[in-house]
């Protein structure tokens, strides 16, 4: 179920990618923390961060939509590890998007092409700039680039050897955005405490001590940073949508094959396979529609769209449980792991109750 140009994406050789090298490992990547770097690394060699880049940038010269789409396609196993595929499309996309060529010289191919590993830790900027927390990161400039202090609690597809991309408010006002190496002199990473999902998502605090910046390393300097955030905001959003839609097909297979053993009572519940089929199907339509239309697209559009995402997850994970049964609620099943992947969906930045911050704000302000 899909409305992008998937045909033109090497759907075979992805799928055949995560059948071999990710759907034997889920289970170790949910309950052990096993990190799918071999898989990252395969994926990114087919093109799979980077449908939406030009062949010039190392990408495959698609859409947005068809990235949207090849993210889905991963949820559809591990939805963990589709928010990795998202975490190292968005920074490909955050560089494709900077106007420093010297920091896409050294970066965006490698990104790109999943040589290199790369997190965002942009959930603490994007809440601030949305008045939900303060900034933790700050920078001052000393004359040949920037000082970086401070701390981040947890950022994603992290390592030894990876990029991290963050932003820092200046000390003298403005924002900045930047591209380090996990190895820097002054950078360090701790383990996380153990969440209930998501345990293989390579997720670490981050802390900058005195972490030198260069020039060639700026995404985005405080003069360019609000038109630089106003050109990457509708990708980053509607990307993460195709995690939840991963989760409702998967989830939609599972209420498909419940009811051919047990739809005489299955269909007293809520929920049904038509009706969640029909609401995913309408809302992959709208994304796709927003993401051709790239930066024009109305921003409150755009955030709708993500929140209706995160809702028809939890509804279709849940639906899909109780119609599972007991089955889906062994340790062992992909239902059970759903329903904690599509919370994720619902609270990772912008989180439900945030989307709809930002959503009631536009609203009012149409409304005035």
């Amino acid at each position: 179920m899909s409305v992008s140009n998937f045909s033109a994406l090497p759907t075979q050789a992805i799928d055949t990618l995560i059948q071999s090298t990710l759907a034997p490992h889920v289970q170790a990547i949910d309950r052990e923390g096993l990190f799918p770097r071999e898989f990252m690394h395969a994926l990114g060699n087919l093109g799979g961060f980077a449908a939406a880049l030009p062949p010039t940038s190392g990408g495959l010269g698609l859409d947005l939509a068809s990235q949207i789409d090849l993210i889905s396609q991963v949820a559809r196993t591990c939805g963990s590890t589709a928010f990795l595929v998202w975490c190292q499309a968005t920074c490909a996309w955050y560089l494709q998007h900077s106007d420093n060529a010297a920091v896409q010289a050294r970066y965006l191919q490698p990104v790109a092409q999943g040589r290199v590993l790369a997190g965002t830790g942009m959930s603490n900027a994007v809440k601030h700039l949305a008045g939900i927390e303060r900034i933790n990161l700050r920078a001052q400039n000393d004359g040949n680039g920037y000082r970086i202090n401070g701390a981040l609690p947890w950022v994603s597809n992290l390592g030894p050897d990876h990029l991290l991309m963050a932003a820092a408010a200046l000390e003298d006002g403005g924002y900045l955005m930047f591209v380090v190496s996990t190895d820097t002199a002054g950078l360090s990473l701790r383990p996380c405490p153990t969440f209930s999902g998501m345990e293989g998502s390579g997720t670490y605090g981050v802390r900058l001590k005195d972490v030198h910046i260069s020039v060639e390393d700026v995404l985005a300097h405080p003069w360019q940073f609000e038109a630089y955030v106003e050109r990457f905001k509708r990708g980053f959003l509607l990307m993460q949508t195709g995690m939840g839609a991963g989760l409702v097909q998967a989830s939609l297979e599972t209420i498909h094959t419940s009811n051919q053993r047990l739809s005489h009572v299955n269909c007293f519940l809520d929920d049904q396979e038509p009706s969640l089929g029909q609401e995913l199907l309408a809302l992959q339509t709208d994304i796709a529609h927003l993401a051709a239309q790239g930066t024009e697209a109305p921003l409150l559009n755009v955030l709708r769209a993500r929140a209706r995402g995160s809702e028809l997850s939890l509804k279709a994970t849940q639906s899909a449980a109780l119609h599972a049964g007991a089955a889906g609620y062994l340790i062992s099943s992909p239902v059970q792991r759903r329903l904690r992947e599509a919370l994720f969906v619902a609270i990772v930045t912008p989180a439900l109750k945030h989307l709809r911050k930002e959503i009631n704000a536009l609203e009012s302000l149409q409304a005035a």
